[in-house]
C-alpha cells in the first residue's frame, strides 16, 4: 500500500474540509492568499485527491483515502415510481421488438458494399473484375468480403457459376 505524502497546509485544507464542512473545500490557513491557494489546490486536483462542480471544491474518495478516513456513504437513491414505470414500458416495448424482428445486420445505402449487394443482386450477377472495377478494391477483398461480411455476418448465400470458357460469375441466391 502506497502512502500519499502531502504538504502542511495539503494536509490542513483536507482535514478541515473532511471534519467541518462535510467535504467541502472553503477555508484555508491564513498564511495561504492568493498564488499559494491555487497552487495548494491545483496539487490536490492534480493528485485526484479533490474535485469541483464547477464552482466549489470537495474532496473527493481518495482524498479520504489519502487522510485516513473512511468515505462518506452515499445517500440510498428513492425510487421514483414514475421513472420506473417509463423504464419499465421501455423494458417490455423492447423485448416485444426484439422478439418480433430477428436482428439482421444492415448497410448504409451509399457503401460500397451495398453497391456489391446490388451487383449479385442483378439476374447476370457480378464477376470479380466487375466488383473490383466499381469498388477500387482487389479480388481478395472481394472474395474476403463474400465469405466474412456476406455469408457469416450478414447470413447471405452466394452462389458462383463458371460458364464454357468464360469468367465465374457470382450472384445472392
Amino acid at each position: 500500500m502506497t502512502t500519499t505524502q502531502l504538504t502542511l497546509s495539503q494536509h490542513s485544507v483536507l482535514a478541515y474540509a473532511i471534519h467541518n464542512t462535510s467535504g467541502k473545500i472553503d477555508w484555508f490557513p491564513d498564511n495561504l492568499k492568493g498564488g499559494a491557494r491555487k497552487k495548494v489546490l491545483d496539487g490536490l486536483f492534480n493528485r485526484a485527491l479533490i474535485t469541483t462542480d464547477g464552482t466549489d471544491w470537495f474532496v473527493a474518495a481518495e482524498g479520504y483515502d489519502a487522510m485516513g478516513c473512511a468515505r462518506p456513504a452515499l445517500a440510498p437513491l428513492e425510487a421514483d415510481p414514475e421513472i420506473e414505470e417509463a423504464v419499465t414500458a421501455a423494458e417490455d416495448s423492447w423485448a416485444k421488438d426484439s422478439a418480433a424482428e430477428p436482428t439482421k445486420p444492415r448497410t448504409r445505402e451509399n457503401s460500397k458494399q451495398a453497391e456489391v449487394i446490388r451487383m449479385l443482386q442483378r439476374p447476370e450477377g457480378a464477376t470479380i473484375g466487375q466488383i473490383c472495377l466499381a469498388t477500387g478494391w482487389q479480388a481478395h477483398t472481394v472474395r474476403g468480403t463474400f465469405a466474412g461480411a456476406f455469408k457469416k455476418k450478414l447470413g447471405l448465400s452466394i452462389v458462383s457459376d463458371k460458364p464454357q470458357g468464360g469468367e465465374r460469375v457470382y450472384r445472392i441466391a
